[in-house]
C-alpha cells in the first residue's frame, strides 16, 4: 500500500531549519551526499534506510532526495511508526531553483548518474569496436548493456548505479 506523504515547500522547511525544529534527512546516496548537500542534513542512504538509523528526536522528520522518488521510498519504511514526518517537495532540486544554500565539496567523487553513463556508454562502444573488428558475438555485450538501460527507465532502479556506490571512491563522506 503506497500512501502519499505531506510536502513541505523548501521555503518553509528554510523557515524551520533557521528555528532548529526539524530533523532533515537527506536519502541520497553518500556519493551525491558528499558533492552537495542542504546544510544541516543527515545522510542516511536509501540502499540502507531503516527506522532504526533515524536519530531519536521529537522534533519534525523532513525526507529529501533529489527529485523526491526516493524519499518517497524511504517515508514508505517508516508510515507505521507514527512519527510526525514530512518530504521536501522537489527534493534537492527544488531547493536549488528556489536558490537557497547549499555545502558544495570540490574534491567529491563525480555524480553517481554521470559515472553510470561514463560506464554504459564505454561498454556499448567496446561491444560496438570489438563487434566490428573482432567477432560479432562482441555486439551482445552492447546489447545487454542497453536491455539494462531500458530495464532501469520501466522500473526507476539502475543495478549498474547501485553497483557503483558501493565502490570504495563512493562510501567517503
Amino acid at each position: 500500500m503506497k500512501t502519499e506523504l505531506p510536502l513541505i515547500e523548501p521555503s518553509e522547511l528554510k523557515l524551520l531549519l533557521a528555528e532548529a525544529k526539524v530533523t532533515l534527512i537527506d536519502v541520497r546516496e553518500s556519493v551525491e551526499y558528499s558533492a552537495e548537500k542542504i546544510p544541516s542534513g543527515i545522510n542516511i542512504p536509501l540502499s540502507s534506510f531503516s527506522y532504526e538509523k533515524l536519530p531519536e528526536t521529537s522534533q519534525l522528520i523532513v525526507l529529501y532526495c533529489q527529485t523526491g522518488r526516493r524519499s518517497q521510498q524511504a517515508a514508505q519504511k517508516l508510515l507505521a511508526t507514527g512519527l510526525n514526518i514530512q518530504q521536501l517537495r522537489g527534493g534537492m532540486n527544488a531547493w536549488q531553483e528556489a536558490g537557497y544554500n547549499t555545502k558544495i565539496n570540490q574534491n567529491a567523487p563525480i555524480d553517481l548518474m554521470r559515472q553510470v553513463q561514463i560506464v554504459a556508454g564505454s561498454l556499448v562502444f567496446l561491444g560496438t569496436i570489438l563487434g566490428v573488428f573482432v567477432s560479432p558475438l562482441f555486439l551482445i555485450m552492447s546489447g545487454f548493456v542497453g536491455a539494462g538501460l531500458v530495464f532501469a527507465g520501466v522500473t526507476n532502479t539502475c543495478a549498474l548505479g547501485m553497483l557503483l556506490a558501493k565502490l570504495p571512491y563512493n562510501q567517503r563522506a
